[in-house]
Formats: C-alpha cells, structure tokens, sequence
C-alpha cells in the first residue's frame, strides 16, 4: 500500500511538473528568432546611432537571447536611405530609421517625423499616439506591408551650418544646402537648391563644395561630424525640427510572425528607448556647443525676426500648395492642425512668462 501511494505522489508531482512546464513555456521555451536590421545612422553616432546596438541588446536581455536582433551599420546590406523597398518586400525584417527618409513615396511621411514651426515633445507625442498621426502612418505603410513603431525622440536641432554670416532670405536664395524633411521643402520655396544626403556623406559635399551649407541634427551629433571644421557659423533656432521622432519600420508578415510575447517585447523596449535618447541627447547638447564654441571657435547665431518670418510664411504656403495636389499630405496635415488648435488651449493655459523661467 506504501508503495502505491507512492507511485501516486510521483505521478501527482509529475503532473504538477507538466503543467508548471506548460505555464511556464511562454517565458521560458519560446522559440528563437533572428531579424536584421539597418540602420541610417553609424552605431557610433551619439543618439541616432548608439541607440540602435543599446535598442537590440535590451531585446536580447528580455528574451533571454532567444529574440535577437542583428544590427548592421549604414549601407551593409542597403544604402541607407532606401529602408523602404527592402522592408516592404521582406528582404529584411526592419530598419532602424526615419519617417522624414520615405519623403520621395509619400511627402505627408515628414509630418511623423518634424514639423517646421512645430510643437514640442509631449504636444508631438499626443497627436501621434492619441491624435490620430499614428494610425495615419501605419494606414500609409500598411498598404505596403508595413508598420512602424517610434524608436527615439530628440529635442530642438540646429538649423544650419554656414561659412559666413547670413542677414537675411536674400543672402539664401541660390545656395545649395543639404535640408531634411519638410524644412527643405520651405528651403526650396525661398530659393534655396536642397538635397538630402545620409549623415556620413554631408562633411565630404561640405568639403567638396557640392553643398554650400547644411543642417544635420543637434549639437551633440553635429560635434561628431565635424561640420564646424568647413562652417563656423551655426544657426539657431531649429524652426524646422522642434521634435524630431523616428522608427523602428517593421515588415508586417514578419511581425506578425513573431509570438506575442516577442511583439510586446518590442514595443516595450521602443517605449524606453524613446524616453532614453530624448533625455539623454537633451543632457549633452550645453556641453557640445560649449566645447564647439571655446574649442573651435564655432559662432553661435540666430535667426533674425524677419528671417524667421519669412521661414514661417514659406511652411504655410508648402501646406496649401501640397495639400491641393496631393490627398495624403492634405489628409495627415488637417489631422495635424486640427489636433494643435484643441492642445492650444492646454498649452496657453499652461504658458509662463518668460520672466518666470529665469
């Protein structure tokens, strides 16, 4: 009788076993997964780049190494702006990039990125999570079999670098300026000719002569390429990135692929890494101008009134003359100035004088 019993307590503790197994399976004995993804930006570029190698081993950490995600450095599998195709055909898996790169397939794709004249962090953030921007991006990449979910945020950029002084929007017109996103379209309008360009081939055009000017990023990114060697005079503010957002661009099969528990892993460590970058990149930019400055001898500038006015009326011309011929960039703009006129009222609720800040 001994015996039996016993037999039956090894059987109760084996059954025990197997359904702790079977409980535990989803954390434990997932299966293991590899995806490539470029980036746009040199894994050594502060921000932009560090954040993708810091992105794929919080993955691994979570999962255990049983999600892992390879990282490649700028043009490795793809050149580096052509994120697009390679994604939406499943060529690979994601890229690690920017809204503000898809402009040539959808114009209305910078809005996700920044804005000229645009709202900050949190007033950004709420439209694309609460006010509709996002659902409007992954409706634009969906139709090409992908999504994206936000990677990082960064803070105001410089807006641009220059080999001499500039008084106004006469002294623009003619030049040639490396520009980004929707900025560059406001840039063309006054008369500037602009092209895009990766962040590792601006110094070499600078060099070269093929640009006369450029912007890039902030200062603790533009310190690392060296900008201030050609262009001594770097101008503020950036009226054409008060936010900057990008992405993690994702194909849809592949993603969907993916056990749940791999997918809820992804949008938690894109979540941290967005806080991350946007508090990290905010800590570094005083102490870049400062050495760029002193160091360097770099002038920091600003923007005249009337300049900055010229800049502003510029962007609302680029949205009536855009939003009349093309229905995805009038779609994505109404939803963008809707969603700021309702926040005016919080934010003006909220504003402080500028003596108060002091």
């Amino acid at each position: 009788m001994r015996f039996l019993n016993t037999l039956k307590f090894v059987a109760m503790i084996a059954i025990v076993s197997g359904l702790a197994i079977a409980l535990a399976t989803p954390a434990t004995a997932q299966k293991r997964v590899r995806w490539k993804m470029q980036s746009a930006w040199g894994s050594k570029l502060p921000h932009l780049g560090t954040s993708a190698p810091r992105f794929t081993k919080n993955v691994d950490d979570m999962t255990g190494g049983k999600f892992k995600i390879q990282n490649f450095e700028p043009g490795a599998l793809i050149p580096p702006l052509e994120c697009w195709d390679s994604v939406s055909k499943g060529s690979i898996e994601s890229c690690w990039t920017t809204p503000g790169y898809h402009t040539g397939k959808y114009p209305a794709a910078a809005f996700f990125t920044a804005v000229p004249f645009g709202p900050g962090f949190g007033e950004m953030m709420a439209w694309k999570i609460f006010g509709g921007g996002d659902a409007l991006r992954n409706e634009i990449y969906g139709a090409h079999g992908m999504m994206a979910i936000d990677s990082l945020a960064i803070g105001p950029e410089t807006s641009g670098w220059f080999r001499k002084p500039i008084s106004g929007v006469s002294e623009l017109r003619g030049m040639k300026m490396r520009f980004f996103g929707l900025g560059a379209q406001v840039m063309q309008k006054i008369g500037v000719s602009t092209q895009l360009l990766a962040g590792g081939d601006i110094y070499p055009a600078l060099e070269r002569g093929v640009i006369d000017a450029t912007e890039f990023s902030m200062p603790a990114m533009d310190i690392s390429y060296g900008f201030y060697q050609i262009a001594k005079y770097n101008y503020f503010p950036g009226w054409h990135q008060q936010t900057s957002i990008s992405e993690m661009l994702i194909n849809v099969d592949k993603y969907k692929a993916l056990p749940k528990q791999y997918q809820s892993v992804l949008k938690v460590a894109l979540g941290e890494s967005v806080g991350w970058v946007y508090a990290e990149s905010e800590s570094k930019n005083f102490g870049a101008m400062k050495i760029m400055q002193e160091k360097h001898g770099v002038k920091v500038m600003r923007w005249n009134d009337e300049t900055l006015a010229a800049f502003e009326t510029a962007w609302r011309e680029v949205v009536a003359e855009q939003s009349a011929k093309d229905e995805w960039f009038k779609k994505v703009a109404d939803s963008y100035f809707s969603f700021r006129k309702d926040y005016k009222v919080w934010k003006d609720a909220q504003s402080l004088k500028a003596t108060y800040l002091n």
